[in-house]
């Protein structure tokens, strides 16, 4: 009768632990996703200011209409983030990559046009650029250190052990692995 009360005690407790564990895996877990939302609204923010950025500069360039159109192809890619594609860190970084080089290419117009450089619009977009650009960084910092805290918790004991058996998974990190996106060329 002892050894039945031990053997029933330890399962209680057991699974007690493993509750605790599960619901602090499931914290962190909405926490990393809403990392990841937090990247998307911002990448979306800096898509939805390129267009402004286009018509202040329709009467200096040609190429607009190509600009624009890569614009609507990246905001139909940002579909992908949603709570079910949070491991498409990759698609995410591809779309930051198109993005950044769009700018870049208005942003080099200004160069080419001290009318540009002066005109009022423009300048209030670039200030809107740069504070969004401000967000995506600290999202992007929110977002890893969100992961770091899940993979952590999914490697050390006794979570991995419970882990595995609950199906528990390490987020990927969003890292800048091309040099060209480490060192941006924007230019106000």
């Amino acid at each position: 009768m002892n050894i039945l009360l031990i053997a029933i005690g330890s399962l209680i407790i057991l699974a007690i632990i493993a509750a605790v564990i599960y619901n602090r895996y499931v914290k962190l877990k909405n926490l990393n996703e809403e990392g990841f939302h937090e990247i998307g609204i911002c990448l979306q923010k800096r898509l939805d200011l390129i267009p402004g950025l286009i018509n202040v500069v329709k009467g200096y360039a040609l190429h607009e209409k190509e600009t624009l159109e890569n614009v609507i192809k990246l905001r139909s890619q940002m579909e992908i983030i949603d709570k079910k594609n949070i491991d498409n860190i990759e698609k995410i970084k591809k779309i930051e990559n198109e993005t950044e080089k769009t700018l870049k290419s208005i942003m080099i117009l200004q160069e080419n046009y001290p009318d540009l450089k002066a005109n009022e619009n423009f300048l209030k977009l670039q200030t809107q650029l740069m504070q969004i650009e401000t967000e995506i960084q600290r999202s992007r910092r929110y977002y890893n250190g969100t992961a770091r805290d899940r993979n952590i918790f999914v490697e050390t004991f006794p979570n991995n052990f419970i882990g595995k058996i609950l199906g528990f998974k390490k987020s990927k990190f969003l890292e800048i692995t091309d040099k060209a996106e480490k060192t941006p060329e924007i230019k106000f």
